[in-house]
């Protein structure tokens, strides 16, 4: 059966900072779903718990304590429609993510992008070559799959975002062996984690398409299970989410087989 475009666990309000659009709030989100018949819904601001140090010296993340993005609650709910909470959280420089266990518990779905490589200072040096990078993009996401996490939870975030060398970002994924993504994904499969599926397929193109789809290809020649992140911080993103979910179904030959345990 062709997987069902049935979720969204990836969804910015504007108490994401990032966001800041006051029409991107709760209800806006619980409206998309209903509309567009979803039956799960999460809303993952971004989070850094206090409990870990760190954050302090960044100024974005020192203003997205736990406290912050608890103001969402309660979630709105609608019939057919689960609306969960989550986060979307970080990774330090050394590798450490931003949520202790007591909040981690606390949450419905924790997404964690290991791609967040704009951050010279905090995730990252900021001086890196195309080949650092690539290291990186394979160093930093086994560091989450070697942590103790409930892995039926997490979400690892856009694996293949500009964000991981803003310019050149393809030249970094080609740069990453295939053997190392084979690697990577059979572990990551073993652990059950979430492999988000959040590019911008209608965007792709002759140059870019093989280049953005290896590693998902490879992932889920791998076995791993998949879901769908719109990554939406206004109402505008919200918009073109189902006909980008629908493209990528057709891309990667996705089946219900594909979809990750936490949404069936």
């Amino acid at each position: 059966m062709r997987f069902v475009i049935d979720h969204d666990l990836h969804i910015h309000s504007h108490l994401s900072l990032c966001s800041g659009d006051p029409a991107q709030n709760k209800n806006t989100i619980l409206a998309y779903g209903v509309k567009n018949g979803l039956k799960t819904l999460c809303l993952t601001d971004h989070m850094w718990d206090p409990a870990v140090p760190g954050a302090e010296k960044f100024g974005f993340y020192a203003k997205q304590p736990y406290e912050r993005i608890c103001e969402s609650l309660p979630l709105p709910q609608a019939d057919g429609v689960k609306f969960l909470f989550g986060c979307e959280t970080d990774q330090k420089m050394d590798k450490a993510i931003g949520v202790s266990p007591a909040v981690m518990e606390k949450l419905d779905f924790i997404i964690i992008p290991t791609t967040h490589m704009h951050m010279g200072g905090f995730t990252v040096r900021g001086d890196e070559t195309v080949e650092e990078r690539a290291k990186l993009w394979c160093d930093r996401f086994e560091a989450v799959l070697d942590m103790d996490l409930p892995f039926h939870k997490i979400g690892i975030a856009h694996l293949t975002c500009s964000l991981i060398h803003d310019g050149h970002h393809y030249e970094v994924l080609s740069a990453i062996p295939d053997s190392e993504y084979h690697r990577i994904f059979a572990k990551a499969a073993a652990k059950g984690v979430g492999i988000e599926l959040n590019f911008p397929s209608l965007e792709l193109t002759d140059e870019t398409r093989d280049i953005e789809l290896k590693p998902y290809r490879i992932a889920k020649e791998e076995g791993c299970k998949f879901y769908f992140g719109s990554d939406a911080h206004s109402p505008a993103d919200l918009d073109g989410a189902i006909a980008n979910f629908d493209n990528i179904i057709n891309l990667l030959d996705l089946t219900e087989e594909d979809k990750i345990p936490f949404l069936k």
